[in-house]
């Protein structure tokens, strides 16, 4: 399973959700809203702290910096915060344009 940490206020995991949703793959993801408590907030900022995929979120890119969710946790550890990497973890295509629902 894939840990997919994110938040319903956020455009670009709502849309990763609708993705999910729509390609029948929820089952292979376990969501986990990081604005929903303090132990999900806990545990994403601990990755975010540690984890080198995290880097250009913690330092800026371009001059600002920002979140760094969507963001996916395959089994065995790696992490990135490319949901068409993490669809080709399970041998699915990358997302088009189509499958975007909020622009």
């Amino acid at each position: 399973m894939i840990l997919f940490y994110g938040s319903k206020i956020c455009i670009d995991c709502r849309n990763t959700l609708a993705i999910l949703k729509a390609r029948k793959l929820e089952d292979q993801f376990r969501f986990i809203d990081m604005t929903a408590n303090t132990d999900n907030m806990k545990a994403f900022l601990t990755l975010r702290d540690r984890e080198a995929a995290f880097a250009p979120a913690r330092e800026g890119e371009n001059g600002r910096s920002f979140i760094g969710i969507p963001a996916f946790v395959k089994e065995g550890g790696k992490v990135t915060l490319d949901l068409d990497e993490a669809l080709g973890w399970l041998g699915q295509p990358p997302v088009r344009e189509e499958e975007i629902v909020e622009k």
